[in-house]
């Protein structure tokens, strides 16, 4: 298993992973017609766009094969003056979650949050996600709560916080 900084070609392996890792993730949580609507093709259009950024990672397996991503960057609202940073995004094929592949990837962005001058980090996570417990099992507090809309259903959200994410825990 390797843990790399993503690049463009990355974004077909990247958008496989997005979307195989909602259906399985989010099934019985997010109504099955945006889940099945969900198309590989335009989330790497989407991937495209994000990668520009430069502040997204893979994991690959050893064969070279994507089989997560995460990503982040400033926070984005401005709303936390405690929490400078955030983890956009981390997600796993189901067949390679608990095997501590996530907490590389999550430590590789903390690093970029690091070099990047944050010294601290939230993350939004669905309240019914079941990796939610990685996030409190890393340290992370809970600091906030909201609600979105998809495909008319109502879903609560829940905000983790670091306010050191030297303190994050292994």
């Amino acid at each position: 298993m390797k843990i790399r900084k993503a690049t463009l070609a990355d974004a077909k392996g990247i958008a496989r992973v997005h979307v195989d890792s909602w259906r399985t993730t989010y099934r019985n949580i997010v109504p099955n017609t945006y889940l099945n609507q969900l198309s590989c093709e335009a989330r790497e259009q989407l991937w495209k766009e994000n990668l520009k950024a430069n502040n997204n990672f893979v994991a690959e397996n050893d064969g070279g094969e994507i089989i997560g991503f995460a990503d982040g960057g400033k926070e984005r609202t401005g709303k936390y003056e405690k929490l400078q940073g955030e983890l956009y995004s981390i997600y796993m094929l189901p067949e390679y979650q608990g095997k501590g592949i996530g907490r590389s990837l999550m430590k590789k962005v903390v690093e970029h949050l690091k070099e990047r001058g944050y010294n601290s980090m939230l993350v939004w996570v669905l309240e019914e996600n079941p990796s939610r417990g990685f996030y409190e099992k890393m340290g992370g507090k809970k600091v906030d709560r909201k609600t979105l809309t998809i495909s008319g259903k109502v879903l609560n959200e829940i905000a983790y916080g670091w306010e050191d994410i030297d303190l994050l825990k292994n």
